[in-house]
């Protein structure tokens, strides 16, 4: 007999979304509650803003490598693009825009723009290859941005912004402001970032992930990673897909590059450099290819792990230990034992509660 309790399931990607912002939410909460007391340190303070741009970085990185299948290594140059232009928005701004948080807002606005406009830009030629190429080309890309900006200066004054390659070029009047100073990057910048800015930007970044992975679009993305022939026989847009997955990820890069830029007085552009794509794409790895949550955790327990390594007796040894930790996650992750005791135990309280969901729609009917 049919259950007519007249529910509607949830999906499993409903439900494991709503578990994302729930995971975000309450460690945001438990973070505030401790500052609040004093029982957090003045270094994990500081730690929280970059924890929320990695989470970003991490998330939107997931979208290209683990659910559209493609090797990208030049993350980091879409978050030094955000980055950078956020900076000059929120220096252009600050006459205009008096409030801090609103300003804060649309300087990420113009991060994930610009960043969005690099992936645009990269994406069209690059999207044509696939495996290894991809993955060199992406690199290449990301130490061009890099470059480019450490030859850049970058002023403001009352006739709008001045650009040059050279600093001998970039004319200012009495009053104008130098913001960006070639390989000295932007220095003495107003440090707009918060922990809550940054806790806002993550679950923007989980709804726009979810959501389109939850879509037609989604499951499109989705079938040209399992087979891309068959999803091309069916009539899928090859480039349309691919492009839609690899811009937004570069949007929220951008805007995730804004925040951190902004959270201190000065950025370099060789911070964005190859290690700092690697590290996100380690995180991503960790966490789990495809795994949106395992992304959220990994980036904060392995921002967060190196600098609680520097403390004690410890501290000369903990790049070693970071490094025997990573080696140990890779190893349990990928042990197909482990991992096929895990799923026994998953199925098994799986069967357990669809009895339980059939003994109540039986006694129901």
């Amino acid at each position: 007999m049919k259950n007519l309790t007249g529910r509607r399931r949830l999906s499993k990607s409903s439900v494991n979304g709503f578990i994302n912002y729930g995971l975000v939410i309450a460690a945001f909460v438990v973070m505030q509650i401790l500052i609040g007391q004093d029982a957090v340190s003045n270094t994990i303070q500081s730690m929280l803003v970059p924890v929320c741009c990695y989470v970003v970085m991490a998330v939107s990185l997931n979208l290209t490598v683990g659910i559209l299948g493609e090797l990208s290594l030049g993350h980091a140059g879409f978050m030094s693009l955000g980055a950078f232009s956020g900076i000059i928005a929120a220096t252009a701004l600050q006459n205009v825009v008096t409030a801090e948080p609103l300003r804060l807002a649309l300087s990420m606005v113009v991060g994930a723009v610009v960043g969005g406009i690099g992936g645009v830009v990269i994406g069209l030629p690059v999207l044509r290859l696939r495996g290894d190429y991809l993955a060199i080309v992406t690199l290449a890309f990301g130490e061009i941005i890099k470059n480019v900006i450490q030859v850049l200066y970058i002023g403001l004054d009352e006739e709008g912004l001045h650009l040059a390659t050279k600093q001998e070029n970039l004319i200012l009047s009495e009053t104008g402001i130098s913001i960006i100073k070639g390989p000295m990057g932007a220095t003495g910048v107003t440090k707009l970032a918060t922990f809550t800015a940054g806790f806002i930007l993550v679950l923007v970044t989980l709804f726009v992930v979810q959501n389109l992975v939850a879509s037609r679009a989604g499951r499109a993305i989705l079938s040209l990673r399992d087979n891309r022939i068959a999803a091309e026989s069916v009539g899928i847009s090859v480039t349309k897909y691919k492009m839609m997955a690899f811009v937004t990820s570069a949007a929220l890069a951008g805007a995730a590059g804004t925040l951190y830029g902004l959270n201190y007085s000065s950025t370099v552009a060789s911070k964005f450099d190859f290690n700092t794509s690697i590290l996100v794409l380690v995180y991503v790895v960790l966490g789990g290819l495809g795994s949106i949550r395992g992304s959220i955790i990994a980036a904060a327990v392995l921002t967060i792990l190196p600098e609680l390594l520097r403390s004690g007796s410890i501290k000369d040894y903990r790049m070693l230990i970071y490094a025997i930790i990573l080696i140990l996650v890779m190893l349990v992750t990928n042990n197909p034992t482990l991992r096929g005791a895990l799923d026994t135990v998953s199925k098994k309280l799986k069967l357990g509660k669809h009895k339980h969901t059939d003994l109540e729609g039986g006694a129901a009917s």
